[in-house]
């Protein structure tokens, strides 16, 4: 892929600027690689979630619920970032259309906890099966080692100063899962 910037210039619309400007060595080349990727690897499910009615945000809040029944809705704000009213909307529709369930928490009634149904199991199998099936394509490409390096970018990308309870779940998952 060339190193191009898409962005343009008042000037000269179809110029595109250098890969690095001369202020600094900005990486172009990864950054529009990951829109590309990011663009193709959720359009797959995207695809797919139109016919229900559904977008990005319920295949995210169906994705965290499944992954880890019993998620706090509260906690499910964190991961996502979303406000109250995004998620109230989305998760009422994957209630009401039977995806999702809530319970009330054993040990503190306030508490509402989430659980995917069949019906919703069986949808994020469906999306995770055509990711998995994109990822499988690109790893394929490369030397069963570098999945690895594939895996220490993509954590290193996230912010690990983020306080959030169930993303260190899933990097104390993540890193479970390694040593076995």
């Amino acid at each position: 892929m060339p190193d191009i910037n898409f962005a343009t210039s008042s000037h000269d619309a179809a110029e595109p600027r250098p890969a690095a400007d001369a202020g600094g060595n900005l990486r172009w080349d990864i950054i529009e690689l990951l829109f590309f990727a990011y663009r193709d690897f959720v359009g797959d499910p995207d695809q797919e979630l139109e016919a229900f009615g559904f977008g990005r945000a319920h295949h995210r809040v169906l994705h965290f619920v499944y992954r880890y029944p019993g998620l706090k809705v509260a906690d499910l704000l964190d991961v996502l970032r979303i406000t109250k009213q995004s998620l109230g909307r989305v998760l009422k529709q994957l209630l009401d259309e039977g995806y999702i369930v809530q319970k009330t928490g054993d040990n503190d009634r306030r508490q509402r906890l989430l659980y995917a149904t069949p019906k919703g199991e069986a949808l994020v199998q469906k999306l995770a099966g055509l990711q998995t099936t994109r990822i499988n394509r690109a790893l394929a490409e490369m030397a069963p080692q570098d999945a690895e390096t594939v895996k220490r970018f993509l954590r290193a990308m996230i912010d690990r100063d983020d306080p959030d309870k169930v993303l260190e779940t899933i990097f104390a998952s993540v890193n479970h899962d390694a040593k076995e």
